[in-house]
């Protein structure tokens, strides 16, 4: 009997990894294939990573915190053991938490992540796994570093307002009140991004405009993280302003890099290593994984990057199921794709395919299905 590990990431705005991959094995069953079908849904350090490392045993804890506008909202991280936490950012300072048409790329703030790490550190975790994906936000982390005790504050002594767009105001950084026991945690930064804070690859001309600034707005927030972490080198001296991945989250990463230190880590390995991926892959013939779009930021490191790699590495083919496809084949197969399957089969809107992802990818999974049980000459 064939084994098949089906491990897709998300279907941004239309599919969780969850349901990505229960409408792949629904699909590849519904075509009569006879397999052992093991799954491991993905993720990279973005929307679902909770779900992805709680998937394997852990608590759910929900705490009263708030979204990137500021708003009163109930949010979770997880508890892998007494000591490890995961935070995963897109839960209080997302994407996923706003209208589309609320999008504010200078106002919005991580304030409420930090109100999430903070919860985790009293309820006594000091190992935290700090997901950096989905982010709403390009604030360069003060948000949360603020609910963590850190001051930040104009030439007239008052603390910053909210958001990306007020740190240019930033005249003094106060640390005293950062909690202690912040310098004694374990913090792994989990993100699929190389970018550095500034410049043309930086947090705010890469990431800005997916998250609702204009131009104007991108070229103001650019500004405002070039000032913050210039200030941040000469009041606090740390320097991380050239880290690969520090402009991750709005350079959130760097901010968290700068005043409680850590490491930045792929956030698809530190899933795959959870899920104990290699013991796994033994003895699969397959491994069938997707997301929303195929592009170049898939080649940077996202989660069907990283199962493919592992797989490729034993010799065993991978296969994406994609709602958009843009690399070249010579790039998937150098990666480890050996066949990417859009799933759209006529012309339609994107409205139309995101509405209708769950049929579309079972549907694509049972042609898959169907050319797997070929006769081979």
């Amino acid at each position: 009997m064939m084994r098949i590990l089906i491990a897709p990431g998300a279907f941004k705005g239309s599919l969780t990894h969850l349901q990505a991959a229960a409408a792949i094995e629904t699909g590849l069953r519904r075509s009569g294939l006879n397999a052992d079908y093991d799954i491991l849904p993905l993720a990279d350090g973005g929307d679902g990573t909770l779900d992805s490392f709680l998937a394997a045993g852990g608590q759910r804890v929900t705490v009263d915190t708030y979204d990137a506008l500021n708003r009163p909202i109930k949010a979770d991280y997880g508890r892998l053991d007494e000591q490890t936490a995961v935070i995963e950012m897109a839960q209080a300072s997302g994407l996923a938490q706003l209208h589309p048409d609320e999008l504010n790329a200078l106002r919005a703030s991580t304030y409420g992540t930090g109100v999430l790490m903070q919860a985790a550190l009293e309820a006594g975790a000091r190992r935290f796994i700090i997901g950096m994906g989905g982010s709403a936000t390009t604030d360069g982390g003060s948000g949360a570093l603020q609910a963590l005790g850190v001051r930040f504050s104009d030439r007239q002594g008052r603390a910053l307002m909210p958001g990306g767009g007020a740190l240019s105001q930033l005249a003094s950084i106060d640390t005293r009140a950062l909690d202690p026991r912040w310098h004694e945690a374990e913090i792994i930064i989990a993100t699929d991004v190389d970018n550095p804070v500034l410049g043309e690859r930086g947090a705010a001309r890469v990431f800005g405009p997916q998250k609702g600034a204009s131009p104007q707005d991108v070229e103001t927030l650019e500004a405002s993280l070039s000032h913050l972490f210039a200030q941040v080198t000469q009041q606090v001296g740390v320097d991380v302003r050239t880290v690969a991945g520090g402009g991750a989250a709005g350079a959130f990463a760097a901010g968290l890099l700068a005043f409680i230190g850590g490491r930045i880590r792929s956030g698809v390995d530190l899933v795959l290593e959870h899920h104990r991926v290699d013991m796994r892959l033994e003895g699969v013939q397959l491994v069938i994984t997707g997301e929303g779009k195929l592009d170049g930021q898939t080649m940077g490191g996202k989660a069907p990057l990283g199962i493919a790699r592992r797989a490729s590495a034993r010799g065993i083919p991978t296969v994406a199921i994609v709602g958009g496809l843009l690399p070249e084949d010579a790039a998937l197969h150098a990666a480890g794709i050996w066949a990417a399957l859009p799933i759209t089969p006529r012309p339609m809107t994107l409205d139309e395919a995101v509405n209708d992802a769950a049929s579309l990818v079972e549907q694509t999974a049972t042609r898959l299905g169907y050319l797997l049980q070929m006769p081979k000459y």
